[in-house]
């Protein structure tokens, strides 16, 4: 198997491709906005990713990660949200930080144990999102609206109980929706998971692993350039190029 010899080379390759796989979160929150239809409980969680922007232009891992764990916790406080895909995303975003700061210390040529100790993390955190999105995938990659409705609907109004009996049904039917949404997001999501296990993988030499990771985040989302160029870096084949809006608004896949 061919691998690029070129150590700095590498590294800033593989660190730009995390920083796109970043962009791409932040993309999906930073359009999609908030609307009066959206669930009140989780309000604050949805503000809060108006920071993550700021924090990751300027580097500020620290930030990203007590934030990160700010919006989980928001989430979990309620028992529909707890075990939901938006679970799986302060995860992933804690490992494509903890993956990014590695990833410059090894472009500097110098391996630590610190850097080993941050790759540890990383993959503590991309492990979980990966649990978090098959777990939920499982749970309802399949699902029509109205089998959405009746898995969702006994425990969903936990906490909206002050609320009117037609607002708790509009926020219900946006909940439906936005699961709709995530059945193909999700896929997405768990691709980008995997291709930060690959990376992670391809540092300790698990160079058979990585590929392994790499294919599975392609059978996600076929479009996943990050994937698709660490596998090709990995077979010594030329790197792919697209577009910088191409990478952050790929293609819609067909949904279900």
């Amino acid at each position: 198997m061919g691998i690029l010899k070129n150590k700095p080379t590498r590294a800033l390759i593989l660190i730009l491709s995390a920083l796109v796989l970043i962009s791409v979160l932040i993309s999906h929150y930073y359009y999609k906005g908030i609307n009066d239809a959206v669930d009140p409980r989780v309000k604050e969680a949805r503000l809060l990713y108006e920071k993550y922007n700021d924090y990751t232009k300027t580097n500020r891992f620290d930030s990203i990660l007590y934030l990160m764990d700010s919006i989980e916790a928001a989430y979990s406080k309620y028992p529909h949200y707890r075990n939901s895909y938006e679970t799986g995303v302060p995860y992933n975003n804690k490992a494509a930080s903890y993956l990014t700061m590695a990833l410059y210390l090894d472009s500097a040529g110098n391996h630590t144990e610190k850097q080993d100790s941050i790759f540890f993390m990383a993959e503590i955190m991309v492990n979980k999102s990966i649990a978090i999105y098959t777990y939920w995938l499982k749970k309802f990659g399949d699902k029509s609206p109205e089998g959405i409705k009746n898995l969702i609907e006994p425990g969903f109004y936990t906490g909206l109980e002050q609320y009117s009996g037609e607002l708790q049904e509009t926020y219900l039917n946006n909940r439906i929706e936005e699961i709709e949404e995530a059945q193909l997001e999700t896929k997405r999501r768990l691709s980008v998971s995997y291709t930060n296990l690959g990376i992670i993988k391809r540092h300790r030499m698990q160079y058979e692993k990585a590929a392994k990771y790499y294919k599975s985040a392609l059978d996600l989302w076929e479009q996943n350039l990050t994937a698709e160029n660490n596998l090709n870096l990995l077979l010594g084949n030329p790197l792919i190029e697209r577009s910088f809006l191409r990478k952050l608004f790929p293609p819609e896949r067909d949904k279900k």
